[in-house]
């Protein structure tokens, strides 16, 4: 966009087209009038020659005629016998001047020619007249556009003040026009809903960023613990004399610490997947399959409190085989973790439930279950080793399939939680 002044390219143009139209009135002005005096002159010598036909009639002299004719003045008039010798009255030169001929009762001939002041005096004026008014309406039309043009931009004025503003660091202001029907007033709405949305974004960005902050604080804590278990232990197994059941022990605990970091980092990488706009590799399965391939897992897990599946298959559904069944096994994990008593999972069309029998998840938290390293206190009491992380990205891995999981309330006055998944 070309940066030029608005009010300049404005009053430019309207002088010009002031002056246009000057200009063109005053052409046209002139052509009818130069029509008009060219059809007065040719009136006028008719009439002259009709009053010198009529003089001749009398029984006028040759010079009498010519004297009486010329009397008003802007024609001159020549009065010649049958052979074209010069009676009265003084030759006109040929330049092309309007001339009427007319021939008398007596054999003479009588020649009227059209005075330069007839036709050129008149015009002459008019174009003099015409140039003079002409300037000056450009130039006080030229005055009166500047004024003008700056009380009509004055609200373009006051969004570069605005804006000026805001890019100061004075956030809310608004131009709040009170007519959106014209062309300013949709500008200034325009300009607010960009603002609307341009700090909308900012306080988005904002929270985004403190809510990045969190998280890799949370993280960065959460992995603390592991690798301090891990240095400690390591620190600990190179102490001499110790006796092998220790080392064993210490060996155990090592492992243990390494995998749960291990599933941490896991976790996070997924999250950074999802974030990363991961698009499911979708292929048509058997839901109720899938299901009960993650239940015959976690009954390895728990031989002895097994999943009670409740599925009226098959469910054929087009699934990322690896992203879903990782968010059925966070479920069972969180289920098995957090709840307590009878975990039991229902399969439907579109549908996967997973409900525990223990304390169940208050009203007000049902939702920030699944805000990432977010853990309610009864779960932060536990032994668990939970980062809070399996419900995000079972969320996560829901929505990427176009569905949802959300924290239902268990029906029927029932204890326990209630997760459900859903899927298009």
């Amino acid at each position: 966009m070309r940066p030029g002044s608005l009010r300049r390219r404005v009053t430019v143009t309207s002088v010009a087209v002031v002056a246009v139209v000057v200009v063109v009135v005053a052409v046209v002005s002139d052509v009818v009038f130069a029509a008009q005096s060219r059809s007065e002159a040719q009136t006028t010598l008719n009439g002259r020659a009709l009053q010198a036909q009529q003089l001749a009639d009398q029984g006028l002299s040759p010079d009498q005629i010519v004297r009486r004719s010329e009397a008003g003045g802007g024609v001159a008039v020549v009065v010649r016998d049958a052979g074209g010798t010069l009676l009265a009255g003084r030759p006109a030169a040929g330049d092309g001047r309007r001339t009427v001929t007319r021939r008398l009762t007596d054999g003479d001939t009588v020649t009227l020619v059209a005075e330069p002041a007839l036709e050129g005096a008149a015009e002459s004026r008019l174009r003099r007249i015409l140039l003079l008014v002409g300037g000056i309406a450009i130039v006080v039309a030229a005055g009166a556009l500047l004024v003008t043009t700056r009380l009509a931009l004055a609200p373009l004025d006051a969004m570069t003040s605005l804006a000026r503003s805001i890019a100061g660091g004075r956030r809310g202001r608004r131009l709040a026009p009170e007519r959106r029907d014209t062309e300013l007033g949709r500008a200034a709405a325009a300009f607010d809903e960009m603002l609307d949305a341009l700090e909308g974004a900012e306080a988005q960005a904002r929270a985004s960023e403190a809510s990045t902050r969190r998280f890799v604080a949370d993280a960065a804590h959460e992995l603390r613990t592991p690798l301090a278990g891990i240095a400690a232990t390591a620190e600990a197994g190179t102490a001499p004399g110790l006796a092998p059941e220790a080392r064993e022990r210490l060996a155990t605990l090592l492992v243990r610490d390494a995998r749960r970091a291990g599933r941490i980092v896991d976790d996070l990488l997924t999250l950074a997947r999802y974030d990363a706009g991961l698009v499911p590799e979708r292929e048509e399965v058997d839901l109720v399959d899938l299901v009960r391939a993650e239940i015959d897992r976690d009954t390895v897990r728990h031989p002895d409190d097994p999943v009670v599946l409740d599925a009226a298959g098959p469910l054929p559904a087009e699934i990322d085989v690896e992203l879903i069944g990782q968010a059925v096994s966070n479920l069972l994990v969180n289920a098995r973790r957090h709840g307590g008593g009878q975990v039991s999972v229902t399969a439907r069309p579109g549908r996967v439930e997973v409900r525990d029998e223990g304390p169940g998840v208050p009203e007000g938290d049902r939702e920030r279950v699944f805000a990432r390293m977010v853990r309610l206190d009864e779960a932060r009491g536990g032994a668990s080793g939970g980062a809070g992380l399996g419900l995000a990205i079972a969320r996560e891995a829901a929505r990427a399939h176009g569905g949802d999981l959300v924290c239902a309330a268990p029906g029927d006055g029932g204890r326990g939680a209630l997760f459900v998944l859903t899927l298009p």
